[in-house]
């Protein structure tokens, strides 16, 4: 820092806030750190009382926290994410539209551990919409080294640390399971829930095929759908490990292999998933709860299911912490803890 007259800072850059209090009116920064004079702010600092101020003097060896904020901002901001402008060493991320946010979180620690300098998000792999804030970057000094933002660079390296990835429009197939159903002893309540979960997200059901507990019947209808050009097959019921539940076995044998029968989530701990053929079109198995539920695990699979994203087994067994909803009477979900067990 460096004390100079008042007079003689015009374009120079405030080392501190600056607080003007106006009785009745006013107590509050009339200047902030990182504030560039102008000619016209003379006057005002005049009446403020400051006939000297403290200024950034230039340092080629450092960099001022609006410019390495500007380096902060770029290593994070991927696709489909705006910024805000820089202030104090901060910048702001939001969503440019509705998808799923992606961080890299070896990333994202090794940056912050790097000091005077941070990263705070909200959590990966849920869904976000258009405008949603995503982020915050600011560094924390008023200056800070270029040797260590030019190291955060390359720790960072070509690829963004977040990105913003949008759901795609997919064709979805319904086969709802089970005998009661399908002998029409009671009403097909599970299908229009998952039609509205799946419309919800901007794709769209196209058929749909009712069967008995029969899993050679349950295994017609999933390749039926398959064959009308449905890229998502989804079977409601019968997915219990009691004897005449027959729909796990059905998906098995149409896709070869299941990803997961059975994740660490409550409700949900039933459910199934696996991929059919090259495309890995994805078939899932919903228990019951999602029917009933106010949220289960299909909430937290199925926004990454519809940007594209390939789960594997490890991706549901990380869910076990943070996977127990709690039920709460007014459920804020997906801005509550269920699901985020990283």
């Amino acid at each position: 820092m460096k004390l100079v007259k008042t007079q003689d800072a015009v374009g120079q850059v405030l080392c501190h806030d600056i607080t003007q209090i106006i009785k009745g009116v006013t107590k509050d920064a009339r200047f902030r750190k990182g504030h560039i004079i102008t000619d016209e702010d003379i006057p005002v600092l005049l009446s403020i009382g400051k006939d000297h101020i403290y200024i950034w003097e230039n340092d080629e060896s450092m960099m001022h926290e609006n410019e390495a904020a500007e380096v902060l901002c770029a290593i994070c901001k991927g696709d489909h994410i705006s910024r805000g402008g820089v202030k104090e060493g901060k910048i702001e991320l939001t969503a440019e539209c509705d998808g799923v946010f992606r961080i890299d979180r070896e990333k994202l620690r090794a940056v912050n551990s790097f000091g005077q300098m941070m990263i705070a998000s909200r959590h990966g792999d849920f869904q976000v919409k258009a405008g949603d804030k995503l982020a915050g970057t600011r560094i924390i000094p008023l200056v800070i080294e270029k040797e260590k933002m030019e190291a955060v660079k390359e720790i960072a390296g070509e690829e963004p640390i977040m990105k913003v990835e949008p759901f795609r429009h997919f064709k979805a197939g319904i086969v709802t399971t089970g005998n009661e159903v399908f002998y029409g002893r009671i009403e097909d309540t599970f299908t229009p829930v998952v039609q509205s979960k799946i419309e919800y997200f901007g794709s769209e059901v196209i058929a749909h095929r009712t069967t008995d507990d029969n899993n050679r019947n349950i295994e017609k209808c999933i390749r039926e759908l398959l064959d009308e050009g449905c890229d998502l097959i989804l079977c409601t019921g019968g997915m219990s490990v009691d004897p005449d539940d027959k729909t796990p076995l059905a998906i098995r044998n149409v896709t070869g292999g299941v990803v997961t029968y059975g994740a660490p989530v409550l409700p949900g701990a039933m459910f199934l998933l696996a991929y059919y053929g090259e495309r890995k079109i994805p078939v899932m198995g919903l228990p019951g709860c999602v029917m009933y539920a106010k949220r289960t695990i299909f909430d937290i699979v199925l926004p990454r299911i519809l940007t594209g994203e390939i789960l594997d087994k490890n991706d549901l067994d990380i869910l076990g912490e943070g996977g127990l909803c709690l039920g709460c009477d007014i459920c804020t979900f997906p801005e509550c803890g269920f699901g985020k067990g990283k």
